[in-house]
């Protein structure tokens, strides 16, 4: 029986985070010796946010060049003054030693206007002076912010029909709602959960317009826009492989409210336009919420978040999604393969992301001494081209 319905994130990770889970009657216990359990996958764990600047922070992506550092946050208000019910976008850089290893990231800015929600950030590709994200511009018509209802005993999550994307100049951006422009959006439904092709042309996103969540492609040089995906139920988090043919996402199609993942094969016509898929593979298939998937830079592997060690306990998964050819053979396809363990902390482990060539793993995590959500960052160390000596996939079942 279904008990529960719970936010992957517990407490807002961002719109991103949609993640319905049913409860399990027992969540097991993680390692507590987590620097143990994460030694030759992940090395040199370290926290970039911190509950002194931030009562909670989440969603974090590198810049192309890996100077910078774009997220969402609450952060910490005067004494005194109740914190923002919403996520503001924040960016930073990227501070380094003289190895050039992460030690902090500093010099924050706040580029979303007072009062507005924003998700989803997400640097340009081509010109280090923007950035994009989702945004309502303005607060929200409804200002109940995301909560757990006792009553209820359900999550509630909110997908504000003002929230659309949009554009900022990073050298000009003053957190006003003048220094943003919306390139896509009109009040009229929720659209967010954007990302970009390398050449900039193809801009990638969720439409909750037909209030199931469908993934569009709008091609910004021609302006036409085309539903690419289009099913029962709400897909999202979408994100372009690092070929550009093909893309990974999330679906609760089964109306289940689990999420499974999902890889689609693009089709283009002859003008070169993103107008559909010509396949589509489901690479997870179980009883548990797996989103917030992300390629590694190699192509051949997506690392994910998922409720499978328990829904209190979120952690990130990797495992294999390589389409057979990418060494320019015809091999076999290994969607959804050797699945590995990749976070052995407390609490929720969620929202993986890489840097530039896949040395550095950011990801949003409660394993902190607060317990509270904040940024780290880790070397990524796993040994990829040797899955068998690699493979912790056994460390996964409780």
């Amino acid at each position: 029986m279904r008990t529960h319905c719970v936010f992957a994130a517990f407490a807002g990770l961002g719109l991103c985070a949609y993640a319905l889970a049913q409860a399990p009657s027992g969540d097991a216990e993680p390692d507590p010796n987590w620097q143990e359990a994460e030694a030759g996958i992940l090395a040199n764990q370290l926290q970039l946010t911190f509950a002194d600047r931030f009562v909670k922070a989440g969603e974090s992506y590198f810049s192309p060049d890996d100077s910078k550092v774009i997220f969402q946050a609450v952060e910490l208000p005067p004494a005194g003054q109740a914190a923002d019910p919403f996520y503001a976008m924040i960016v930073a850089d990227v501070a380094r030693d003289n190895a050039g290893r992460i030690t902090s990231i500093d010099n924050f800015k706040r580029l979303s206007p007072p009062g507005s929600a924003n998700t989803c950030g997400w640097f340009h590709p081509t010109d280090p002076n923007v950035v994009l994200f989702a945004s309502t511009v303005q607060p929200p018509v409804e200002q109940q912010p995301p909560g757990f209802v006792r009553d209820t005993e359900r999550y509630r999550w909110m997908f504000p029909p003002e929230m659309k994307i949009v554009r900022c100049e990073l050298d000009t951006a003053d957190g006003a709602a003048q220094s943003i422009e919306v390139i896509y959006g009109d009040d009229s439904s929720y659209q967010a959960e954007g990302s970009l092709t390398k050449d900039a042309r193809h801009l990638l996103f969720c439409d909750l317009t037909s209030n199931a969540g469908d993934l569009f492609i709008k091609d910004l040089t021609t302006g036409n826009v085309n539903r690419i995906v289009q099913a029962r139920g709400y897909d999202g988090g979408p994100f372009f492989s690092p070929d550009e043919r093909r893309i990974c996402y999330r679906s609760d199609r089964r109306g289940d409210h689990y999420l499974q993942l999902f890889i689609g094969e693009l089709a283009t016509n002859e003008r070169g336009e993103i107008v559909g898929l010509s396949r589509e593979y489901q690479i997870t298939d179980n009883g548990h919420v797996n989103w917030g998937p992300f390629w590694h830079p190699n192509g051949r592997f997506l690392v994910y978040a998922t409720s499978e060690i328990g829904h209190h306990n979120y952690e990130v998964f990797l495992l294999d999604a390589d389409p057979g050819d990418l060494d320019g053979s015809n091999g076999t396809i290994k969607y959804g393969t050797q699945r590995r363990r990749i976070t052995h902390a407390a609490k929720a482990d969620v929202l993986p992301a890489f840097n530039s060539d896949g040395s550095v793993m950011i990801w949003t995590s409660q394993r902190g001494a607060d317990r509270k959500s904040q940024l780290w960052v880790a070397d990524f160390v796993i040994e990829l081209d040797s899955p068998g000596a690699a493979d912790v996939s056994q460390r996964s079942t409780p």
